[in-house]
């Protein structure tokens, strides 16, 4: 897949266009239908598909609570499951206040049809495009016959889907429904992190764990509690079973929301190297103990449960 960071003279002449728009945060099953129909109609004329995003998140530049927004992937994330898709090429057009102050018609003529010369434009019957949402499917068909590229819809139900999906993926994660989130997006939930020191109290108890830091403020962190992860260096590839807390630690001293994991059968330095946290079942939740005995006796049934959930 070919990466588009800019549009003018950065961008090349796509050979038959389909292009699709949208913020595909997820890249879930719903999504993965839209690009399918993209990648079938590109096979049908022999063309490319094209997939149009957006950065930052459209709703932080129009949004009144920009802080609110929590994002199931990242730019590099959903860049990554789109590639995997089989995209041909990926768009990111930075998106800021004069972009979102196009009228419609200058969003077809001076966006879509100047940059991308599509073939075919796949939309759904409700896309709203342009300054305060003027435009339409049937004003976008216009200008297709206009200026010369077809218009495809994308199916109801397909939209719907896709709307229901993220809505529940959402909730599901805040939740601790790993199952249903999972189910949905068609893999496991994961997010990467840093290393970062921590205060080492697991290691005096057997049970050492690499403490993260997420760098996207945006990336929603699933609801306090114990999970079942696998985990991935991304400098070494290697994938391992682990096990993973979501928050205040209330048996040590319930202060500071911590995100650490416990990597099976592992003991090396790996201070500021990134890790991809993948979450396969949910364990239970926080619990304050009596003592580090107490806390000892339950990571050893954690354990054991983890391995469980990822045998």
């Amino acid at each position: 897949m070919k990466i588009h960071r800019e549009l003018a003279e950065a961008l090349p002449a796509f050979n038959r266009a389909v292009v699709t728009i949208g913020t595909f945060d997820g890249v879930h099953l719903g999504h993965r239908q839209i690009i399918a129909q993209l990648k079938e109609e590109a096979a049908r004329i022999g063309g490319e598909t094209v997939i149009i995003t957006f950065h930052p998140h459209p709703r932080k530049i129009v949004s009144s609570v920009p802080g609110d927004i929590k994002l199931l992937t990242t730019l590099a994330e959903k860049t990554a499951l789109l590639e995997a898709a089989g995209v041909d090429h990926l768009v990111v057009v930075p998106f800021d206040h004069a972009f979102s102050n196009q009228t419609a018609e200058q969003y077809v003529q001076d966006f879509l049809y100047r940059y991308f010369r599509p073939h075919t434009i796949i939309i759904g019957y409700d896309h709203r495009f342009g300054k305060g949402r003027e435009g339409d499917y049937h004003l976008m068909e216009a200008y297709g016959k206009s200026l010369g590229f077809e218009v495809r819809e994308i199916p109801e139900q397909v939209l719907h889907k896709v709307v229901i999906s993220s809505t529940r993926i959402r909730h599901a994660l805040k939740e601790n429904d790993i199952a249903t989130a999972n189910e949905f997006l068609g893999y496991p939930y994961f997010f990467e992190g840093t290393v970062v020191e921590g205060n080492k109290l697991g290691r005096t108890i057997g049970y050492p764990t690499a403490n993260l830091h997420i760098g996207s403020e945006e990336k929603l962190v699933p609801g306090n509690g114990v999970y079942a992860v696998t985990v991935r260096s991304l400098e070494s590839g290697v994938w391992s079973k682990g096990m993973m807390n979501i928050g205040f630690r209330p048996t040590v001293d319930g202060k500071k929301k911590v995100i650490e994991v416990n990597i099976f059968d592992f003991d090396a330095d790996i201070y500021g190297q990134q890790l991809q946290v993948s979450i396969h079942g949910y364990l239970r939740g926080e619990t304050k103990f009596e003592g580090l005995d107490a806390l000892k006796a339950q990571l050893q049934k954690d354990r054991l449960a983890a391995l469980s959930v990822l045998s």
